[in-house]
């Protein structure tokens, strides 16, 4: 599988990530351990958690922690602080939560460093500049390799990064925010600031809960397992004008033999600002879906094409 550079980190991260959100929701230890083990198989090297994932206490991270075992110095492991519930965390990007929340991190995942730890949402009522301080301890102290953001605005970006080049210290090398062929909104906001900045973009949500995988189709039955169905519809990622969407990419997908997984994933993969795409799986199988779907490398006519579609 390609591989692409994680922003300017000098890390070099697969065109697909495993979204971990999954782990100790919908998936036990067996059945992380057996994700785990269909991505490394099929070259995954990278696994993205937070410590609020899987429910409380960091049962995402220990379970993805667990399931790694001795292989953990194979892969890069990105983790996040500072959410709370459905946004930030009271004081989750002060120096004290920092510094306890990597501690409790470094324990579930059974390491000694974070590959990539990321402010999982703004904190406004922490200043910027405390928050960056304290990451920039953690980099000088080996806990933590390299430091993103998540859920950041373009001008939180440009603001975080004139912060450290002021303090000569480390700055945000990956931003990750929700990002695919139906929410698009980064690309005139966040997206030119991180090309400016050569920050690389972790998109969240890239298939819309399922959405995009083309299982769910207008006027027709829920698969009985599928999220959709035990959410009683789709909540919000589902809607009539995205529904439409899905059935034009249904169409061009026929036209030259593609899915549309296919088109949500390989168009995601093909955006230079990619660093990776961070799509959560609950099996194996889907491990295996997605990596060939972001391998199968769309022509320029045939991104510009699916662009176009769902403009």
């Amino acid at each position: 599988m390609e591989k692409k550079a994680l922003g300017d980190s000098g890390l070099e991260v697969t065109s697909v990530g495993i979204g971990c959100m999954m782990f100790g929701l919908m998936c036990d230890q067996d059945q992380t351990t057996a994700i785990v083990d269909a991505a490394i198989d099929e070259g995954v090297n990278f696994f993205d958690t937070a410590d609020i994932y899987g429910g409380p206490h960091g049962k995402s991270e220990a379970l993805l922690g667990k399931a790694l075992g001795a292989r953990r110095g194979d892969v890069i492991i990105g983790t996040k602080f500072g959410a709370g519930g459905r946004g930030a965390a009271e004081g989750g990007g002060s120096r004290d939560y920092i510094m306890q929340g990597v501690e409790n991190s470094l324990e579930l995942l059974g390491t000694d460093y974070i590959d990539l730890y990321q402010h999982h949402f703004p904190d406004p009522d922490t200043p910027l500049d405390e928050t960056l301080r304290a990451l920039e301890d953690l980099v000088q102290q080996g806990k933590v390799r390299h430091i993103g953001c998540s859920n950041y605005t373009g001008a939180m970006l440009d603001e975080a990064a004139q912060i450290a080049t002021a303090n000569g210290s480390h700055h945000y090398v990956t931003a990750q925010n929700r990002y695919s062929l139906l929410t698009r909104d980064i690309e005139t906001d966040l997206v030119p600031v991180a090309e400016r900045q050569n920050v690389g973009i972790l998109p969240y949500f890239p298939l819309e809960s399922g959405l995009l995988t083309g299982k769910y189709r207008k006027g027709q039955p829920l698969p009985e397992d599928s999220r959709f169905a035990k959410w009683g519809g789709g909540g919000g990622f589902a809607s009539d004008p995205w529904f439409d969407i899905v059935e034009e990419l249904v169409a061009y997908g026929d036209s030259i033999g593609r899915s549309v997984l296919d088109l949500a994933m390989g168009w995601l993969a093909a955006q230079p600002h990619v660093a990776s795409v961070i799509a959560g799986v609950t099996k194996p199988e889907q491990v295996r879906s997605n990596v060939a779907a972001a391998s199968w490398g769309p022509t320029p006519e045939q991104v510009a094409k699916i662009a176009g579609i769902a403009a």
